[in-house]
């Protein structure tokens, strides 16, 4: 199963990671601790955030977004996804759609008789399956294909988001969110070592990408190279010194490593940022 970080998570949604620390104390997501005491955020999280984003853009407000999707998510039935259905916004109202039927989620009503092209917002979009040529035509802009290939997440559809990151790369070799995402996704099915290298790629394209160096982070740890991990999550931290997760990490390093005072020192950052949202 895929596990996202905190930032993770924020950065593939589009929301600000106080928002998404916001809903996980809600309780509209429900991230899990991992062995080593990291917050983790499975798929289904992941699509409730970029559904929540979404709809945000579609200037639905936050409370009617919180309210909207903690009805819908108890409203469908056990072991269906939030991607089987789609989401139209017509003015105020949030419609829910799906094969069968048409209800608001807030009144639980149907909504059978709505003005469809009056939809201002569509959430979990369809999306068809496209060849490797299809990814290459050439009207396709590199930002096009980031933006396919975060959907095609959403979709729970991840070896063609890799096609799709790998895509993006080979219209734009800059484009460093590609980067990093294709290295997430091939850390997530164990190859740590590509992972690694396109993590270490994507910092040394961009060297102030604190999502970069976290990442690296995570994935030596998971290979076991601590010194290293120690390391990367320095370089997190010193280009911006309120990412929580990195100050957490690195604290159970240091204090695994006996430097207790140091580890102590990254926790109480820890703390403080976690208050302080």
């Amino acid at each position: 199963m895929r596990a996202y970080s905190t930032r993770e998570v924020a950065e593939l949604a589009g929301l600000p990671e106080a928002r998404v620390r916001h809903w996980a104390r809600t309780g509209l997501v429900t991230p899990d601790k991992d062995g080593r005491g990291r917050w983790r955020y499975s798929f289904q999280d992941l699509a409730v955030l970029r559904t929540a984003a979404r709809l945000l853009g579609a200037n639905v407000s936050v409370n009617r977004v919180t309210r909207t999707l903690s009805l819908l998510l108890e409203q469908l039935p056990d072991g269906r996804p939030l991607s089987a259905v789609r989401l139209i916004v017509t003015g105020q109202r949030v419609i829910v759609k799906d094969r069968l039927a048409s209800w608001e989620p807030e009144s639980g009503q149907g909504a059978l008789d709505f003005d469809v092209q009056a939809m201002s917002a569509l959430v979990a979009p369809e999306l068809p399956r496209r060849s490797r040529a299809e990814l290459e035509q050439e009207g396709e802009t590199a930002a096009g294909l980031y933006e396919t290939a975060l959907d095609l997440e959403l979709a729970g559809r991840f070896d063609e988001a890799r096609e799709a990151y790998e895509a993006v790369l080979r219209r734009d070799p800059q484009f460093t969110g590609a980067r990093i995402n294709l290295g997430r996704l091939l850390h997530a099915a164990g190859r740590l070592s590509e992972a690694e290298a396109l993590y270490r790629a994507a910092l040394e394209q961009n060297p102030g990408n604190a999502l970069a160096a976290f990442n690296l982070g995570v994935a030596l740890e998971d290979q076991d190279k601590t010194d290293d991990a120690a390391e990367a999550y320095r370089t997190a931290i010193a280009v911006d010194d309120g990412y929580a997760d990195a100050h957490y990490n690195l604290s159970r390093l240091l204090e695994a490593e006996g430097d207790v005072r140091s580890a102590l020192r990254h926790l109480s950052r820890f703390r403080r940022l976690m208050q302080n949202e």
